[in-house]
């Protein structure tokens, strides 16, 4: 499978994960569906818990240690399961949950959040209930969300309608509906831009959709011959697109696409005859690919490159016994960047919880490897969902990873904050009260 290359990320290797820091005593949802499990940002990550309320697990990756229940404080306030949730590429503090009771909620997490102490051990404190936004409009249950890469506040969901919809979360105003969909989306991911999204239904399609219109422009009618789920992913700005299935044989496989002929694929790559979706990856800084499948223990790492063949293996990747229910990666700010570390996985397991996988390139100096570390995509947005949604097309803002340069990345205006309706609420009344007082003081002295 693929072939060799000399690359610079040739020998990157992920040890076994050590005990002490993982994330342990949780019980997950037994929900099931094409989601990932699990999400993070470069601070916190976030898993479904098993139980009523549509409960969540916040971890901090600087805190591992072991889940209480009933003593570890959680988020929760929705009145069915949670099934997806996805956080704000521009506010680490930011998350989405897709609830089966149809509506999507947004909350902040409190810059103090610690719910496992230093020491390892679960600490006691006040559980997160009350939501900033809540966005009400699928008819049925909402499957998958992902926030748009480029623009600010502006958010994709699919839903058991068969729809996709396109929310501005700051003002909670869908801005457009897309109704063209045959069956079940599996996935939606945003192109580099976030101009167009693709969505890879239960029907074997995957359809490229014009963001802001919601009329599809282009369409793969049958990605992949098997009935197992299908991925999807834009391999960054070289116009090709990954997706990842089964064959009519039940082996699966990746293709790569070409967006300007979707007629066949430009290269079909078997990987085996696991039954386990296949989920991508893509480090776009870097063009490696790390191919994870639902009940594998091991993690595939290939390097893609824009011309035949497309695919360069890349030493043994991630080896282990313990088999993978969902998996995410983390942001590339949120890495340790003097240790080499190019890419973090989280990995969610049964019965040995949340393990981090980091990917390290090996190298001799303790210096910064500006070769390994392209500039990422900054936590600043590129425009306003106002100005997006108006017809701006703008790439990411890209920042340094170089330690020495942070006095000048993520330079603009810090994310905008929301309250929630009790917070509002709450400052009005002390206003009302302070304005009593001085309407008092000055009847006293007139």
């Amino acid at each position: 499978m693929f072939k060799i290359r000399t690359s610079k990320y040739r020998h990157v290797f992920c040890d076994a994960p050590k005990t002490e820091s993982t994330h342990t005593g949780f019980r997950l949802s037994t929900v099931t569906g094409d989601q990932q499990y699990i999400k993070a940002s470069t601070k916190y990550f976030a898993v479904a818990l098993f139980g009523g309320g549509g409960a969540v697990y916040v971890g901090r990756h600087d805190r591992p240690g072991r889940f209480v229940p009933g003593h570890t404080p959680t988020l929760h306030g929705h009145a069915g399961a949670i099934l997806d949730f996805e956080w704000n590429p521009f506010d680490d503090t930011m998350l989405a949950t897709a609830s089966e009771d149809t509506t999507i909620k947004l909350w902040s997490i409190p810059e103090d959040w610690e719910p496992i102490a230093a020491n390892g051990q679960s600490k006691k404190g006040t559980d997160i209930e009350e939501s900033l936004v809540d966005l009400v409009g699928h008819a049925k249950k909402v499957n998958l969300m992902r926030f748009h890469p480029t623009a600010a506040n502006v958010l994709a969901s699919s839903s058991s309608d068969y729809t996709v919809k396109l929310w501005d979360i700051e003002t909670s105003q869908e801005l457009s509906t897309f109704e063209e969909m045959q069956d079940l989306c599996q996935d939606i991911v945003w192109d580099y831009k976030g101009d167009s999204y693709a969505t890879a239904c239960k029907d074997k399609s995957v359809r490229f959709i014009d963001a802001r219109s919601a009329k599809v422009e282009k369409m793969i009618k049958m990605a992949h011959d098997g009935v197992k789920g299908v991925k999807v992913c834009y391999l960054g700005q070289s116009g090709k697109v990954l997706t990842t299935g089964h064959s009519r044989a039940t082996g699966r496989e990746v293709k790569i696409w070409d967006l300007k002929s979707l007629d066949k694929p430009l290269h079909v790559e078997k990987i085996d005859t696991a039954a386990g979706a296949l989920m991508p990856m893509y480090d776009a800084d870097t063009d490696v690919i790390y191919l994870c499948g639902k009940g594998d223990g091991n993690i595939r790492t290939c390097e893609f490159e824009d011309k035949a063949p497309y695919f360069h293996k890349l030493n043994d990747g991630f080896r282990s016994t313990v088999p993978l229910k969902g998996v995410c990666m983390v942001p590339k700010r949120g890495l340790d960047i003097m240790q080499c570390e190019t890419v973090r996985l989280l990995k969610v397991t049964n019965e040995q919880g949340v393990q981090p996988l980091s990917f390290t390139v090996p190298r001799k100096s303790d210096a910064f490897q500006p070769d390994i570390y392209p500039n990422t995509a900054s936590n600043v947005p590129a425009h306003t969902a106002q100005e997006w949604w108006g017809g701006s097309s703008k790439g990411p803002k890209t920042m340094s990873l170089n330690p020495r340069d942070k006095s000048t990345n993520g330079a603009g205006k810090a994310p905008k904050k929301f309250q929630s309706v009790a917070t509002l609420s709450s400052d009005v009344k002390k206003l009302e009260t302070r304005i009593r007082y001085l309407e008092g003081k000055l009847d006293a002295a007139g």
